[in-house]
């Protein structure tokens, strides 16, 4: 079939202001409807479905970043750890993880990490470091020597040898004490003076006949007697007194002495229970040191395995607590840190760590110290100290989001202290800051070693931020690992493309796509990169569009995934987030907001916008009205005036001033005053992609030349009359094509872009056939001239030899306007006998 474009027909040119006829001018060629998306064609990629590609594995177009990461990870210096730079959803992490993971699988494996109990001071833990696989067989072991012990201990104190050696002892102790009070009491007794043991002690009588004697009738004795008996017991009751403070000291040398029988006896059970421990370890000098002080303190502690009477009943009837559960052995056991543990006999995992964080808080991160209440208050020992994510990655690498870290309280401070001082520190955050408002028991564990890779994933704003604002980040993250938004287009990069699209589907078990699927993903991929010589690498956007499609297929009862499935899967995830776009269509479509799409009228133009909600943009037209008269050389900003402009709106007008008297005021005075605004704008505007917009209005104005309602613009311009690009093209074209559409396309709209822009063009396909059928049409223009004479149909006019513009075009009728101001001007100021308005005009 063969295609053909129809021409738009132009208005009739209004007369100039000097009554002369404009002459119409050549019309400028729109694009063709090829220029307007760049898709694949299914058949040039090489294969029917996925299933005949071989996944690719991290991802493509990023050498850039991975090279700074194959740096990072190289370099010895423990300051150069990494920064990711990237967008969201752009595959960061997963291929951080995928060139991390041979590196990581070939380095040595590292140290093992425990905390003990330091017997010299409880509320200093030590830290161990045991060779790799071995901190388990630590902790196991010790519970097995305690568990031997509760067993071997009571069975050697009950035993008969040990209970004769304690009768001798007690006995010696018996019979000194009964010896000397038996000698006291003979002694008494040949002085008629008996001794009487009382419930609170000793006390001393006279006897007379081997009886004692009443108090009445002692004191009915003559005072020579009784004074005679009284001396008698004031010397037995010193040498009583005597005997008995020899007691304490008797009974003291008793314990001590079972105190060593217990020891002696306890030494051999515990040596015994050791020695296989102790030999396992013999290599390691801090666990041999640690063993023998645990032995020691067991020796002493004997008493902790052996139950009395009560407790022993009690044993009987209720279940054994698990020696790893018993509060009485908890000063034995150990806190395994970190493991890098051993399966069988075998190593389980090999190499260093690589360890994400996803929820770095301070005490995910460093660690923490936690606490049990007992009896109304807080305590803690050393095996409540729990590890954190530093202790994990130890030796390896920790991967972290640089957003999540910054909004955790005290994390990024405590991460860069664990990173200059190379060891980790646990301790509560309120002891860091010293922001603790009470008192609890704590510990002062020791720090350990620290030697890793800190890789953190952010986004470019956040990361120059840092660099401006915090002194200590660049000397601790020293390489820069920027990740592209695009890659370029090409059938290399198509096809790379086409795999990592394979990947997805076999990563989460989706049907194969057909190539027809795959090439439409690739056109989005396009459209998402905003241009259509790149190609966006957000894979997790892609991976939504692979997944929905895969799911519209099922719908469909299709074994492949087709073309129509993905231009389904985007349909919908556009639908679902467009309500605010219908609603803002249908305000232009019931005249709420006031938008003309055919006619012509003089200073009026339709300008475009985007509008961003989430990751969804779209575009809407809005009026732009420029009223001219004579004046001071100013052109009025409503916006800004009105505090609705930003500053970069405001840039754009003051070129707009520039340009005007750059042109058309080079030998009088600016003696115009200008207004313009953004009719029914009620919130913010900013930015410059209106200024061209705004510049055609003017001059529409000033030549009082209607511009066609059926067209509207896009484009930012600079004081030479330029015009250039902007963003979010498509969007614009999509928005205005959509209203046209609402009230039926006349074949005489269309968009003006900046000729700069026709690169980024991926235009959804409607519009495409739109063009292709003459209904609608995309004028590329590079200057203010070539804009305006599309606009109005009247020539813009170069000045020629003598400094003149023709007469009738657009550039003499604005000059002529601008000369008729100014000699006005003049005309007043004599009259007035004041001065001419002088040339510095400006904006307001």
């Amino acid at each position: 079939m063969a295609l053909f474009f129809k021409r738009a027909q132009y208005d009739a040119p209004a007369p100039g202001a000097n009554g002369q006829v404009t002459t119409v001018a050549a019309r400028p060629q729109p694009l063709e409807a090829s220029e307007l998306r760049r898709a694949v064609d299914p058949a040039t990629l090489g294969f029917k479905t996925t299933d005949e590609l071989h996944p690719i594995t991290g991802l493509i177009g990023q050498d850039r970043a991975l090279k700074a990461i194959q740096f990072g990870v190289n370099i010895k210096s423990h300051d150069f750890n990494i920064f990711v730079l990237g967008p969201p959803a752009s595959g960061k992490t997963t291929a951080v993880k995928a060139h991390l993971g041979p590196k990581a699988a070939e380095a040595p494996t590292p140290a093992d990490w425990v905390y003990v109990y330091n017997f010299d001071n409880p509320n200093r833990p030590h830290a161990l470091k045991l060779p790799h696989g071995r901190a388990k067989e630590l902790a196991s072991g010790m519970v097995g020597v305690l568990d031997e012990l509760r067993s071997v201990l009571p069975a050697l104190f009950e035993s008969e040898d040990y209970q004769v050696r304690r009768r001798a002892i007690d006995e010696q102790f018996r019979s000194g004490q009964e010896e000397a009070l038996e000698a006291l009491n003979r002694k008494a007794q040949s002085q008629n003076i008996a001794i009487l043991r009382t419930p609170t002690g000793f006390t001393m009588a006279p006897m007379h006949e081997g009886k004692v004697v009443k108090p009445e009738v002692f004191n009915a004795l003559p005072e020579a007697m009784r004074k005679d008996v009284e001396n008698k017991i004031e010397t037995l009751q010193k040498e009583l007194e005597s005997i008995l403070e020899r007691m304490p000291k008797a009974d003291k040398k008793r314990r001590a002495e079972l105190s060593e029988l217990n020891e002696e006896v306890a030494k051999h059970a515990v040596d015994a229970s050791l020695d296989e421990l102790i030999a396992a370890f013999s290599d390691v000098a801090q666990v041999s040191d640690y063993l023998a002080a645990a032995g020691r303190d067991l020796t002493r502690n004997v008493g902790l395995f052996l139950m009395s009477g009560e407790e022993e009943q009690n044993a009987i009837v209720r279940q054994p607590v698990d020696t790893a559960r018993d509060a009485r052995f908890r000063r034995y056991l150990v806190n395994v840190m970190v493991s890098n543990g051993v399966s069988g006999g075998v190593r389980a995992q090999g190499g260093a760590p690589v360890v994400e964080e996803l929820n770095p808080t301070y005490g995910n991160l460093i660690g923490r110290i936690e606490h049990i209440a007992q009896m109304g208050t807080l305590v803690t020992d050393f095996l409540l100290i729990k590890p954190g994510a530093l202790h994990a990655a130890n030796g390896g690498y920790l991967l972290i989001d640089a957003r999540k870290l910054l909004l955790s309280p005290f994390a990024w401070e405590a991460l860069k202290r664990a990173l200059k001082a190379r060891e980790i520190h646990v301790e509560q955050p309120s002891e860091a800051t010293g922001f603790s408002m009470i008192s609890t028991q704590s510990l002062d564990p020791d720090p350990i070693p620290l030697e890793l890779r800190v890789v953190l994933f952010g986004d470019r704003e956040l990361y120059y931020m840092l660099s401006a604002y915090d002194p200590d980040f660049a000397g601790l993250f020293k390489v820069q690992a920027d990740f592209d938004d695009t890659i370029a287009r090409s059938g290399e990069n198509d096809n790379a493309y086409a795999r990592v699209i394979a990947s997805i589907v076999k990563e989460h078990g989706l049907k194969p796509f057909d190539a027809s699927g795959v090439a439409r993903i690739i056109d989005e991929g396009a459209r998402l990169a905003d241009d259509r010589e790149k190609l966006s690498i957000e894979i997790g956007r892609i991976a939504d569009i692979v997944r929905e499609a895969d799911y519209w297929s099922s719908q469909a009862k299709r074994k492949l995934t087709t073309k129509q499935d993905v231009a389904r899967a985007i349909d919908e995830q556009i639908q679902r987030a467009d309500r605010l776009r219908d609603r803002a269509q249908e305000t232009i479509a019931r005249g709420l907001v006031l938008v003309d799409t055919e006619g012509a009228r003089v200073g009026q133009i339709n300008a475009l916008s985007v509008i961003q909600l989430g990751t969804f943009s779209f575009g809407r037209p809005s009026r732009i009205t420029a009223r001219v008269r004579v004046g001071a050389g100013r052109v009025m900003d409503i916006e800004r005036e009105a505090k609705l402009g930003g500053p970069l709106h405001t840039k754009g007008v003051m070129i707009l001033w520039g340009f005007l008297a750059g042109r058309y005021a080079l030998d009088v005075p600016m003696s115009l005053a200008a207004t313009l605004v953004f009719e029914q704008s009620y919130g913010g505007v900013d930015g410059d992609s209106a200024s061209a917009a705004e510049l055609f209005a003017l001059l529409s104005a000033l030549s009082e030349q209607p511009i066609r309602q059926s067209l509207a613009v896009t484009g930012s311009v600079n004081q030479l009359g330029e015009i250039q690009a902007i963003g979010g093209v498509n969007e614009k074209i999509e928005g205005f094509f959509d209203v046209c559409r609402q009230r039926g396309l006349n074949e005489q709209q269309g968009v003006l872009i900046p000729k700069s822009n026709v690169q980024h063009l991926m235009l959804r396909e409607d519009v495409v056939e739109a063009v292709r059928h003459g209904q609608f049409a995309i004028y590329p223009i590079s200057t203010i001239d070539e804009g305006i004479e599309i606009l109005t149909g009247v020539k813009a006019g170069e000045r020629g030899p003598e400094g003149r513009f023709p007469g009738g075009t657009i550039n003499r009728l604005v000059e002529d306007k601008v000369r008729s101001f100014a000699e006005r001007v003049r005309g007043f100021s004599k009259g007035q006998g004041g001065n001419a308005a002088d040339n510095s005009g400006g904006t307001q």
